[in-house]
């Protein structure tokens, strides 16, 4: 299960607090994003290496007029009260009680992009955002006319319709009333009765005579190839799915598009239009968090472990508080949530650090005693080497003799020596001991008998070492069964490979003295954000404090402000740990 269910407190039609159950949550984020790579294979783009435009996102904010300001507070009164009438419709049926924030969010909606969307009386304020994007519509006209650039915009609301007043078309008469630019030049999607009528707007966007293309996501979001002259994408809405506004972006952001490539640094604007005091850029804010995290699973580059993907979605509106804190202009609220993601991704990366720094200073112990170790094995091996080097015999060939002597054998012919070595490796018995039987160059010769199983049944088996420093073997102690000669060499041969012993444990020590400085350095490092980490908690309980104190009577702050001076101590860690997950974008890290 990679969901959980969790409540949210709203206030209900009567102003009681009612629990709200919703899947929000997504737990075990790092295995579901390992599930996920496991049974897809996926590419991005920047990945592949497809040539297209950087898409430069620009939040363009526009205060609210008075009729907005007006019906903000009446959208407060009504998501407090339940009383539909105030926003001049007749009171909610039971059905549309249980839906009220849904109701509100709508009316929030449609509020932000147009008063005339909810009141056809409302003036035409000249601050609305159908002014604000028609200017900016024409600022682009202009800079990229010699060009014939084009440009996008997307509304779900407010869309065509033939003799009704819509958003689209009050946008065009502005364009050309105000702007002069030509109405053949400016076309909406809806107006493509067929699939010829749709590819013909299409090739004259990219061949330059039309330059302003409106459209809903759903219209104009998918399957248009019409990116070859884009310079800008505007948004007088945002869609509720994250895959949605990919799609619009998608119209210009995307291989193919010449112009921007050539005249405008490879780059297309995405204007976001947001009005002050509304649900714009908050539900931009959410949606941009959403992508980011779906972005992340895919990629497999997540780092927390539990994903808030939001309390606003198109079937049950938003949480209430948030939606008053929002409207109000008073973000003690979101201010609080956004203090404490900060907090919990600081503490996430304070974790991590230390983790890490833990993981350094274990590592660094464990090589230091390596390396030591090390030194003073090779210190050893070297000396036997040294010390077989200096006291072998070699014969006119250069190869060295093998001077091997056994205890009561007065024979050095090789294969005698190698006879009477076979019967001792059928026949010696030493209990575990080493026990010496002969000497090469000074160095003692050794056979110890071990207990082995072969097919469940136990076994003698004899191993021979030669010992210096270190005891010294070839074939694994064993000699050779049919050969005594090669029995007899069995020693000389050991001898020979403390040269590659030496070797191996000289390069170890190498990269040991090379990786020990890094780790030094790793282990010795502090985390520097530790102020920053209590500047935010020491904010967070002072805004903690300022929100209790507001949502006290006047009498009862006054008392808890004179009785409770502990009030902007930082949250106990305790306390912070019982309260759910917060709501943290996918880029964040834990």
């Amino acid at each position: 299960i990679f969901a959980k269910k969790t409540t949210d407190f709203e206030f209900n039609v009567t102003n009681n607090i009612v629990q709200k159950e919703r899947f929000r949550y997504f737990i075990k984020v790092p295995e579901l994003a390992a599930f996920y790579n496991e049974i897809t294979d996926y590419r991005t783009a920047e990945a592949v290496g497809v040539d297209r435009p950087e898409k430069n996102e620009i939040l363009h904010n526009i205060p609210p007029t008075p009729e907005q300001e007006d019906f903000i507070q009446k959208l407060m009164e009504f998501a407090k009260t339940g009383d539909a009438t105030i926003l001049g419709r007749l009171p909610l049926s039971e059905t549309e009680e249980k839906a009220k924030m849904l109701i509100a969010t709508d009316y929030a909606r449609k509020m932000a992009l147009d008063m005339r969307m909810i009141d056809p009386t409302c003036e035409n304020h000249p601050d609305n955002k159908a002014s604000h994007c028609a200017k900016m519509i024409a600022d682009y006209y202009k800079r990229y006319d010699n060009h014939k650039g084009t440009q996008f915009v997307f509304s779900d609301l407010g869309t065509y319709r033939p003799g009704e007043w819509n958003v689209y078309s009050e946008i065009k008469r502005k364009l050309i009333e105000d702007y002069g630019i030509p109405s053949s030049e400016i076309r909406f999607i809806q107006e493509c009765k067929n699939e010829r009528a749709r590819k013909a707007v299409i090739a004259a966007m990219n061949e330059g005579s039309v330059r302003v293309l409106f459209g809903s996501t759903s219209m104009l979001g998918t399957g248009v190839n019409a990116q070859k002259r884009c310079v800008a994408i505007h948004h007088l809405d945002t869609p509720w799915r994250p895959s949605d506004l990919a799609q619009r972006d998608g119209r210009g952001v995307r291989a193919g598009n010449e112009i921007a490539k050539l005249y405008a640094d490879n780059k297309v604007d995405v204007i976001i239009y947001a009005v002050e005091k509304s649900l714009d850029s908050y539900k931009f804010n959410l949606l941009h968090c959403k992508q980011t995290f779906i972005s992340q699973l895919k990629s497999g580059a997540l780092g927390a472990r539990t994903i808030d993907e939001g309390a606003m979605d198109e079937k049950s509106g938003m949480n209430f508080s948030e939606y008053m804190a929002i409207l109000s202009g008073n973000t003690d609220l979101l201010d609080k949530a956004k203090l404490e993601k900060k907090i919990v991704s600081l503490e996430g990366e304070r974790k991590s650090f230390n983790k890490g720094k833990r993981d350094s200073e274990l590592k660094l112990k464990s090589k230091t005693e390596e390396l030591d170790s090390n030194r003073a094995i090779l210190k050893g091996m070297t000396a036997d080497y040294d010390k077989f080097m200096y006291q072998a015999k070699k014969d006119k060939d250069g190869n060295i003799l093998n001077l091997i002597t056994l205890n009561g054998l007065e024979s050095n012919n090789l294969e005698v020596i190698g006879k009477q070595l076979q019967r001792m490796a059928k026949t010696e018995r030493t209990d575990g001991e080493y026990k010496e039987i002969g000497a090469i160059y000074g160095f003692p010769i050794k056979v110890v008998s071990e207990t082995s199983f072969e097919s469940g049944l136990p076994f003698v088996d004899n191993r021979f070492v030669v010992e210096g420093h270190y005891k010294y073997q070839y074939n694994n102690g064993h000699l050779a069964k049919s050969d005594p000669i090669a029995a007899a060499n069995n020693f000389v041969n050991a001898l020979q490979k403390i040269q590659g012993y030496i070797e191996q444990y000289d390069s170890r020590c190498r990269t040991l003295e090379k990786e020990i400085p890094h780790l030094q350095e790793i282990a010795s490092k502090v985390w520097k954000r530790e102020e920053e980490l209590k500047s935010l908690r020491t904010e967070l309980a002072a805004l903690d404090r300022k929100i209790q104190l507001e949502l006290a009577p006047p009498q009862q702050a006054a008392e808890k402000e004179e009785t409770n001076p502990a009030a902007t101590l930082p949250m106990n860690e305790r306390e912070r740990a019982h309260q759910p997950p917060q709501r943290v974008c996918a880029n964040y890290r834990f």
